[in-house]
């Protein structure tokens, strides 16, 4: 068990596990630690059949999401002249294995059966905005900025964020963001279609967490870790016919499954499903 110190975890309702950011003297900046904390989380909830859906939010003590690297720690690297990612060789790895394409940091979260939700609740800056990024859903704050900040730093697209963004936004966002790394309030960013809503910010985590409950109570747990799975392993193959024979493989066998057949008695009878996954 990982001592946290950087992140707090809670089970905020049946089937949701709340993430929080949490160095709020440092506004949640981002550390090593703080990445170790979270693949250990992540995989906790992978580990546990009841966690259906991780909401990931900042402190609100720390009055952002995550504004990225610690700017200690990139003095540091300065110093050293040269990155360090400040994370152990024996780190967590929530997700790898199911194909190679997302065995790396960051890239696992496709990999994973656990919806993830960002709650951003305040300003996201490079590794807090591919932290977001990352995530399946983005419910954010109004008028806060988000960034991926890294090319007025000296460094590159981090994190896989010039791969992800344009299957989120499309090319000539995902340029814009990429190329010239200018900030963009929440409100703009939802006409790109980077965020999924946008909400006063002492409403956002409510919201993130009523859709993580809608999720669970609404949709069986195997069919909301097909639908991810199918979600993520589209986003590497080029063939629509294999996608097809794929959902055909899937529903063959859901169809004989408890939670097919109380499905349809629910529906019939107009009443919630009791999932017995």
């Amino acid at each position: 068990m990982v001592d946290l110190k950087t992140t707090t975890w809670e089970l905020a309702d049946e089937g949701v596990g709340l993430l929080t950011l949490s160095r709020p003297e440092r506004h949640n900046a981002w550390t090593g630690r703080m990445h170790t904390e979270i693949r250990h989380l992540i995989q906790t909830a992978e580990d546990d059949p009841s966690v259906r859906v991780v909401v990931i939010t900042g402190d609100p003590a720390g009055r952002a999401f995550c504004p990225g690297a610690d700017s200690q720690a990139l003095e540091g690297h300065a110093e050293r002249g040269g990155y360090d990612a400040g994370t152990p060789a024996d780190i967590a790895t929530p997700g790898f294995g199911l194909r190679p394409e997302f065995d790396a940091d960051f890239a696992f979260f496709l990999a994973l059966e656990t919806v993830t939700i960002a709650a951003v609740n305040g300003a996201a800056a490079g590794a807090g905005l591919v932290l977001a990024c990352w995530c399946d859903l983005r419910f954010a704050a109004a008028g806060v900025k988000l960034t991926t900040a890294h090319g007025k730093l000296n460094l590159p697209a981090e994190y896989g964020l010039s791969w992800l963004l344009p299957r989120i936004v499309g090319q000539a966002h995902a340029n814009d963001l990429v190329l010239s790394s200018r900030a963009v309030l929440t409100e703009e960013a939802a006409t790109m279609g980077l965020v999924n809503s946008v909400h006063p910010p002492e409403e956002v985590l409510d919201i993130a967490l009523a859709y993580a409950r809608r999720l669970v109570r609404a949709v069986s747990p195997h069919a909301l870790r097909a639908s991810k799975r199918q979600l993520a392993i589209d986003t590497v193959r080029n063939d629509p016919a294999e996608s097809v024979r794929d959902a055909q493989a899937r529903l063959d066998q859901m169809t004989t499954e408890p939670d097919y057949r109380e499905a349809i008695r629910a529906f019939v009878e107009r009443r919630p499903a009791d999932w017995a996954d």
